[in-house]
């Protein structure tokens, strides 16, 4: 986990670019917590609306996705309608990293959750947002990885300048 986070270069995408811009990718725990929060004020919400609205840029990977779909339909599936919406609404998704782009980064994260990590820095997000922050030690030094909660309060800060 990182103190400190860096954008590197501006990607195109249908988001507001520029200095201001806040983007965040969202780990499947995150999105599985914003689907099912009962409150729209819990952390995982908060960012996912923040997304919607365009003050943060969602990203996430196709991989986070579906292993989101997959724990709601074990869990809880009447929040799966929802999460699609929410999804389309919040959230650009990309292809998840092929095997050859993690190799060079694989002592940075645990095996399974290294994919996120270098789905974020070839999606040029300054933030990781997770519940399992440990599982991304020691991680990369272009990417902050925060639970939700501090990336809002992190968030307030920034916008909060604009």
């Amino acid at each position: 986990m990182n103190s400190e986070g860096a954008s590197g270069p501006e990607a195109s995408g249908d988001r507001p670019e520029g200095p201001s811009s806040l983007r965040v990718y969202f780990d499947a725990d995150v999105l599985f917590a914003g689907a099912t929060s009962p409150s729209e004020h819990s952390a995982s919400q908060v960012l996912l609306t923040l997304s919607e609205i365009t003050l943060v840029e969602g990203r996430s990977s196709e991989l986070a996705v579906t292993e989101c779909r997959r724990n709601l339909a074990a869990k809880l599936p009447s929040a799966t309608g929802d999460f699609e919406r929410l999804v389309g609404r919040a959230l650009s998704v990309v292809d998840a990293p092929n095997r050859e782009t993690l190799l060079p980064h694989v002592d940075r994260a645990d095996w399974t959750d290294l994919p996120h990590l270098v789905s974020a820095l070839e999606q040029d997000c300054s933030y990781l947002a997770t519940y399992n922050v440990g599982d991304y030690e020691p991680g990369h030094p272009e990417v902050d990885v925060l639970r939700p909660g501090a990336l809002v309060r992190r968030a307030r800060e920034q916008l909060s300048s604009l």
